[in-house]
């Protein structure tokens, strides 16, 4: 117990750091309010464990050991990272306030936050450098379940507290300049981040 608590405090730290993740949830509560934002959080929520369980269970360990398989994985998460940010600089420069976001509902808030998660490689990468300081060689294949599917709890948890936060100052958010100036942030935010994903 006193090394799981050691844990929580690294996996704390790495979850409250702002990222793709943070900037879809904010983005989708905006326009959506809590469920929006909700549904998009279970689409990371779900894209997490899926990185979790791979890490846990040593298929994360060949992904990431194979050249192609990662480049690969790695530009297709930031073309994905990109599209999201050049159509919400659009909807900014067309003033209509991220009216894509609300087009196809939840299910895409849904699909944009599991797209987002398992396209991007750096998650897979986090989980195979924190995991293996927290296990020992008699621990099984429950203990490292156990640490993954951790830190995909804790994120989700703090990303829906952000999604409350959000519906909280709707009214204010959803103010056409407001929104506008959001989309333009969003927009930037989403492909500084692929860029980024793609040059590393």
């Amino acid at each position: 117990m006193h090394e799981y608590f050691g844990y929580l405090a690294v996996v704390v730290l790495v979850v409250v750091a702002p990222g793709p993740d943070t900037v879809i949830t904010l983005q989708y509560s905006v326009l959506g309010g809590l469920r929006g934002g909700a549904r998009a959080v279970a689409g990371i929520c779900a894209a997490s464990l899926v990185q979790g369980s791979a890490a846990a269970l040593g298929v994360g360990a060949l992904i990431t050991g194979s050249q192609p398989v990662f480049t690969a994985l790695r530009w297709l998460g930031a073309a994905y990272l990109c599209f999201l940010g050049a159509r919400a600089l659009w909807s900014a420069c067309r003033g209509h306030g991220a009216g894509w976001v609300a087009e196809g509902g939840g299910d895409r808030a849904l699909r944009a936050g599991f797209l987002s998660n398992i396209t991007n490689p750096k998650i897979l990468a986090l989980y195979l450098s924190v995991l293996p300081q927290f296990l020992h060689a008699d621990s099984g294949i429950a203990h490292a379940l156990l640490l993954a599917y951790t830190v995909a709890v804790l994120g989700s948890l703090w990303l829906l507290c952000l999604a409350a936060f959000v519906h909280r100052v709707r009214p204010w958010l959803a103010r056409r300049v407001v929104r506008r100036l959001l989309d333009a942030v969003a927009g930037a935010a989403l492909v500084t981040f692929g860029a980024r994903l793609a040059s590393d």
